[in-house]
């Protein structure tokens, strides 16, 4: 599969950025609890590795006032984000964005903020947008992987399939080559596009003996790879242990209900969903050729219902 293309725990991912981005008119947004979410903490604390450094410049209370705004609209973002109010996210990352410090020790959260934003617009039909947050994030950060990765997605949903393989390239090669997350995307994309399915194996097969062991991503992406080449039973014994393993996740997720931020479970769940429609779908591919067509059916019909949405990102 491709968590990671899609990006990482930043956004773009619980509304995995778009039926998480689902347009469903806003709801009434759930009474705050004080404190913030580890997912808002973990991905404001990167935002702000160089912000905090702004402090030295200028008046005192501008870094301030900065990082307060900054800091508000992130997590605005990730509640219309988690409730699938696309437009709200762009307009609040878009506050973010200029509000956040230009100085180049800033950079690295500015590319992410940039990447995040680009995943929200993809996911709202806005390609071309994407592509163009992407290419001013790898110009802020160009040793960063995931404005490349952003860029392969965009340039998918564009139609412009070489481009695309190249941003993955670039992504491994900067990576350092071995990093299992940028060889799963490689391996990914080069699947989704029909390119080079034996070298998009060896890929997976080398990032699943990596460290990060077998993530129910690294057997999607397996499990689709297999179908592409024919060994359809194998792709299907790789799914239901991606699904079991997804499902068994997103039930962990739904124990904490009650107990954590609200607005930053919506939007691991709206994730999650997406994780798992992108699985589903693939399953039901494998289950089709090899003529279990009730479970096909059924697998398909569960991917459509949770987002699956090529022309959104969501393939």
């Amino acid at each position: 599969m491709r968590y990671d293309s899609l990006g990482f725990p930043i956004p773009p991912d619980f509304d995995r950025r778009d039926r998480e981005r689902g347009l469903d008119p806003p709801q009434q947004e759930p009474a705050r609890k004080a404190a913030v979410g580890p997912l808002k903490r973990g991905f404001i604390a990167i935002v702000f590795l160089g912000i905090a450094g702004a402090t030295v410049v200028g008046p005192a209370v501008l870094p301030v006032i900065q990082e307060t705004v900054v800091r508000w609209s992130l997590e605005r973002a990730i509640a219309a984000e988690g409730r699938g109010a696309l437009d709200a996210a762009i307009a609040d990352m878009t506050r973010a964005i200029s509000w956040c410090d230009r100085s180049d020790a800033a950079a690295l959260p500015h590319g992410r903020m940039l990447c995040w934003r680009a995943l929200l617009r993809i996911q709202n039909r806005d390609a071309a947008g994407g592509l163009e947050d992407a290419d001013r994030a790898a110009s802020f950060a160009p040793n960063d992987t995931q404005p490349h990765r952003v860029r392969a997605l965009a340039l998918v949903v564009l139609g412009n399939p070489d481009d695309a393989l190249a941003a993955t390239e670039t992504a491994v090669k900067l990576a350092g080559g071995d990093d299992p997350e940028s060889l799963n995307h490689r391996a990914y994309f080069r699947a989704i596009l029909g390119r080079d399915l034996p070298a998009a194996l060896a890929d997976i097969e080398r990032a699943l003996a990596g460290p990060v062991g077998p993530s129910p991503e690294f057997l999607d992406t397996r499990g689709y790879i297999l179908h592409l080449l024919g060994r359809h039973q194998e792709a299907v014994d790789d799914l239901n242990s991606a699904i079991a393993s997804a499902q068994d996740d997103r039930r962990r997720l739904l124990m904490l209900s009650g107990h954590v931020d609200a607005d930053e479970l919506a939007y691991r769940l709206r994730t999650a969903d997406h994780a798992l429609a992108v699985m589903h779908h693939h399953r039901g591919l494998a289950c089709r050729a090899i003529g279990l067509d009730r479970q096909a059916d059924q697998d398909l019909a569960t991917a459509e219902k949770k987002g699956f949405d090529p022309s959104r990102g969501i393939l």
